[in-house]
């Protein structure tokens, strides 16, 4: 049976891109290989649905034909439905080239069967995932941090050609220049036709005469680069960012995405909840009975909070804008637990004190 993606992120078909975005990153952050309890198998079945429905010509090829393979069996010839196609699952296809092995997509299947045809799918670089951890201040008020990584890049002196620079190129023979070449199938459901992009030629449709002497003709290589990265602000510990195009290179095609785990240090007072922060504020017994002025520590800063006579113990008192910001201009609060100190022992005179207003019915 075909895959449902929609099902796999647990959203609607009318799903906004930013709906699927959440989805995923919710899904990414649970079944997250590196946590003890990730699940390889739901990350990248979960990855899989992403890079269909968050492209657009993707999800309309998905809308269009996904459905068409969940059947089994039924009118027409032995091993065919209704639709002229059994339980065959096609999903896969979805993923073309990108995954290796699968050198067609459903446009291809059905865009000669039905006499559409259309051009081979882009040649893509890999996906690569790295971790980032930083202090609690900066992801609630974000921060650029530069990340080193070791992957396939770019040539940098032949630009990705694979050529020396200033050699002439030459028509790549394989393709004849067109940068693809054209295969005849035969399957269970007839003869089609596929189109895959030349090896020899990477897509380009030309080959340099003389080759790039620091990557071999390759037009990537393997190298350390510097990325700057974009941390939000109020970003949650667990998130994960997606840097489209800075994965590793492949020759003429596009650059793969980055995706970048987020880590977030505990904080020594706050800790978040949602948009707020919370800490606990431990006051004397006479302070919480008579009033008085304490010390806060913000992150923007120390301030003075008021605390009120006659306070109870885990009384919530509010710093107002002090906390997470969420939107352009706003911010959560601070949220105060109160714990009042109780002394364990006390000297005569207190007792006196205290026993005194115990006769007076305090």
């Amino acid at each position: 049976m075909a895959k449902d993606y929609y099902k796999i992120l647990g959203i609607e078909n009318s799903a906004s891109k930013d709906d699927i975005k959440k989805a995923f990153r919710k899904l990414a952050h649970e079944h997250h290989p590196d946590k003890k309890s990730g699940n390889e198998d739901k990350f990248k079945e979960a990855n899989e649905a992403y890079s269909v429905l968050s492209d657009d010509e993707k999800r309309k090829q998905y809308d269009t034909y996904g459905s068409a393979f969940s059947g089994g069996g039924g009118a027409g010839a032995q091993g065919f439905n209704q639709n002229g196609f059994g339980g065959f699952d096609f999903s896969g296809f979805a993923q073309g080239a990108q995954n290796g092995g699968v050198e067609f997509d459903l446009g291809d299947i059905f865009g000669d069967f039905f006499g559409g045809g259309r051009a081979q799918k882009e040649n893509r670089g890999r996906d690569i995932s790295t971790d980032i951890e930083f202090n609690f201040e900066d992801a609630i008020f974000g921060i650029e941090r530069v990340i080193t990584l070791n992957k396939i890049s770019e040539c940098d002196t032949c630009k990705g050609s694979g050529g020396k620079p200033g050699t002439t190129l030459d028509t790549c023979s394989t393709c004849n220049g067109k940068g693809s070449v054209r295969e005849v199938r035969q399957s269970i459901i007839g003869s089609f036709s596929s189109v895959r992009t030349c090896e020899t030629c990477h897509g380009k449709g030309k080959i340099p005469k003389e080759k790039c002497d620091t990557c071999k003709g390759r037009g990537t290589f393997k190298k350390e680069q510097q990325i700057k990265v974009h941390i939000p602000a109020g970003i949650e510990d667990g998130e994960v960012l997606r840097l489209v195009g800075q994965g590793e290179a492949t020759s003429g095609g596009v650059s793969g995405d980055l995706y970048i785990k987020v880590h977030v240090r505990p904080h020594k007072i706050f800790q978040r909840e949602g948009v707020n922060l919370v800490m606990d504020l431990k006051i004397k017994l006479t302070d919480a009975l008579l009033g008085a002025e304490y010390g806060i520590e913000t992150l923007d800063g120390a301030i003075t909070m008021k605390i009120p006579e006659g306070i109870s113990f885990g009384e919530i008192l509010r710093i107002k804008g002090r906390g997470v910001p969420y939107t352009k201009g706003k911010r959560g609060d601070i949220l105060v637990r109160i714990i009042i100190d109780i002394p364990r022992k006390l000297s005569k005179d207190a007792k006196k004190i205290v026993d005194d207003l115990r006769q007076k019915g305090v």
